[in-house]
């Protein structure tokens, strides 16, 4: 994916929300495993909703489709507690290009979202090294700038929200929220990359 910036002005990392820091490394790992097994890292979001995790793949012809199927699924997930929106693509540094699984996103109401990476080389057999910690390499784009807490939905307008997917691809897996306090267990580390692409 391409064509798509993440500001960093500061080295400096933020406090990332507990449980958004723990859905950013999730999906991090999710893509992370793809990768590792041989397929493709087709774009995807994972939403926190009443303890459940949604996966949803957003596939397109380019970039921006990508984003936008990501933003709209997003913003429509009333009583969402947090989202991640993960991709593959690179980080440009003061060292040159770096390849890196991106994972960006936001909880309901914030102004800005976070975005966190993973860097990894392949070697001339196409074997991948992965960095041991994810990254923090800037803010970005809030999908739930708009929405507001999940408190505030009735539980008819959240199962509403779900109902109404038949339109759209349905969510590619559930799992129980409680499952991803084992995958951040490692702590955000920062790296000094001015910006990232999609």
């Amino acid at each position: 994916m391409a064509d798509r910036n993440i500001e960093n002005a500061s080295t400096e990392v933020p406090e990332i929300p507990d449980e958004l820091e723990r859905v950013l490394v999730f999906a991090l790992d999710e893509a992370k495993e793809k990768i590792e097994g041989g397929e493709d890292v087709i774009p995807f979001t994972t939403l926190v909703v009443k303890d459940n995790l949604f996966i949803e793949s957003h596939p397109g012809d380019s970039a921006e489709e990508c984003f936008e199927a990501a933003e709209k699924n997003v913003r429509g997930a009333r009583g969402a507690d947090c989202y991640a929106f993960c991709y593959d693509g690179y980080i440009e540094t003061d060292d040159g290009v770096k390849d890196a699984l991106i994972a960006e996103g936001g909880v309901p109401g914030a102004d800005e979202g976070y975005a966190i990476a993973y860097l990894y080389e392949v070697d001339d057999e196409g074997a991948y090294t992965f960095e041991s910690e994810a990254a923090y390499i800037g803010e970005a784009p809030n999908f739930m700038a708009a929405l507001k807490e999940p408190v505030a939905y009735t539980d008819d307008e959240i199962d509403e929200r779900y109902r109404d997917e038949d339109d759209a691809e349905e969510a590619a897996e559930v799992a129980e929220a409680a499952d991803l306090a084992e995958a951040a267990e490692e702590a955000v580390a920062v790296v000094d990359e001015e910006d990232a692409t999609e």
